[in-house]
């Protein structure tokens, strides 16, 4: 027995799994997922997306939904929406062979959606759908969400009531499927998470059964040192911390729901994620903490985006100044503006901040400073994309700053801001919109030895 579950919890060694919406596209990938549940019997709980694009062109069934509800005054369209709902679902469960009749789950949903159901409502119901029938495929029992997920009044998760209830249902269940991506209100109103929510059910899940793994499979081995868009071919990443996930994921490396990781971190529950289309890929193990470092890797990946502006202020004897700082980002804070990062000199203090939020507050931002600090100089510079290089083997490597501004030098990229956190985890530097690829190129180069 795993020493992260308890003898008397009910359950013994359980892993929670959760298959993406390419993992669940069509009755091919059904079958991919069935082998997968069924080759493992401590994969015994199953949380499903809605089914996700089955070619390029194809639409996500959570979108079509979501356009249900956009038409769902005109009694017209909304059929001929829901029709197409209706069509992927009854392509899957023939292509299966399954004797299972959802007609009634239709008629109930379009009657639903055409009363003023609403959004979160229309939205659920592709996960809701998938669930019925993988929960027949596999010969799992069904819980619905709704009965076991919980939201508070104001609408925020409610973590505490709903780990309570669903351990105490999964007791009930030795093998089931929980659809992804909802609950329900106090009320008993459905309510879903953001995009890509059904991560942070699976996540939920993984937390109530005290699992010994949480199984995250999708259509990639694994998480990558780089964009692939950007590197051609980047590595995979064998371990990770949840730690350095967290940098790269706010720096919009895009693999799992950031949300996720919370329910399982402080329960010590590993996340594994994997390729339904290659299940004997070991994946990307994400745990709390690790020993485990490659001695060729100093870093563990790099993450970047665009659409960033810097507020450069000066003003001589700044540092001697007391609460000046304080001042410029109270100036920041009255606009409900979230500021990114402030790096900064002796006499000189550099606010960096997202382009689309201070868009409308141009003028009010400078206004605000010159009136607060009375300022020699204040600007706003755009067109900054910032890049972020993380890695557990940095705290210890000597030079990493260096190497980074050497690989940009050679590569010809000026680098306007640089900001290293004090554990020393990792560097951010700001480049100028248009080397944001060349400058990850350049740092990928020096790092990566193929």
């Amino acid at each position: 027995m795993n020493a992260l579950n308890h003898p008397d919890d009910g359950f013994s060694s359980v892993k929670a799994v959760k298959f993406g919406g390419s993992s669940l596209a069509d009755p091919q990938h059904f079958r991919m997922v069935q082998k997968i549940v069924t080759e493992d019997p401590e994969r015994r709980y199953v949380i499903p997306s809605a089914p996700g694009k089955r070619f390029r062109e194809d639409e996500k069934v959570t979108d079509l939904l979501y356009r249900c509800y956009e038409v769902s005054a005109d009694s017209q369209k909304l059929g001929e929406v829901f029709s197409r709902v209706r069509e992927r679902y009854e392509q899957i469960i023939e292509g299966l062979g399954l004797t299972l009749d959802l007609s009634g789950e239709y008629e109930t949903i379009l009657s639903a959606i055409s009363h003023h159901a609403g959004r979160d409502y229309a939205a659920s119901r592709g996960e809701y759908l998938n669930g019925l029938i993988l929960s027949r495929l596999i010969g799992y029992d069904f819980i619905d969400a709704a009965d076991v997920i919980c939201f508070a009044e104001n609408g925020s998760f409610d973590a505490e009531r709903t780990n309570g209830i669903l351990s105490e249902a999964l007791r009930r269940h030795t093998h089931a499927v929980i659809p992804g991506f909802y609950g329900s209100m106090p009320n008993g109103t459905v309510k879903t998470f953001s995009r890509g929510g059904s991560d942070i059910t699976g996540s939920i899940v993984a937390r109530a059964v005290n699992a010994v793994v949480y199984e995250n499979w999708t259509d990639v081995n694994g998480f990558l040192m780089a964009d692939p868009r950007i590197i051609e071919n980047p590595r995979r990443i064998d371990v990770i911390t949840y730690r350095e996930l967290r940098e790269l994921s706010y720096m919009g490396a895009t693999v799992l729901h950031e949300d996720a990781i919370f329910p399982v971190r402080f329960a010590g529950i590993p996340i594994n994620i994997r390729n339904t289309n290659d299940p004997d890929s070991p994946g990307t193990m994400i745990v709390a903490s690790t020993d485990v470092t490659d001695r060729q890797m100093t870093i563990t990946g790099i993450a970047g985006k665009r659409g960033f502006s810097v507020i450069n202020i000066e003003k001589d004897m700044m540092n001697s100044e007391l609460g000046f700082g304080r001042r410029v980002l109270e100036v920041i804070e009255k606009l409900g503006i979230s500021f990114e990062h402030l790096p900064s000199g002796i006499d000189t203090m550099s606010v960096v901040l997202n382009s689309h939020d201070i868009e409308p507050y141009r003028q009010k931002l400078i206004d605000g400073i010159c009136r607060a600090v009375e300022p020699d100089t204040v600007s706003i510079e755009d067109d900054l994309a910032l890049i972020a290089v993380v890695g557990r083997g940095m705290v210890n490597a000597k030079g990493t700053a260096a190497r980074i501004l050497k690989a940009c030098a050679d590569a010809d990229i000026n680098i306007r801001m640089i900001d290293q956190g004090s554990s020393e985890f990792n560097v951010i530097i700001g480049v100028a919109a248009d080397d944001f690829v060349s400058a990850q190129r350049a740092i990928y180069r020096e790092f990566v030895r193929e």
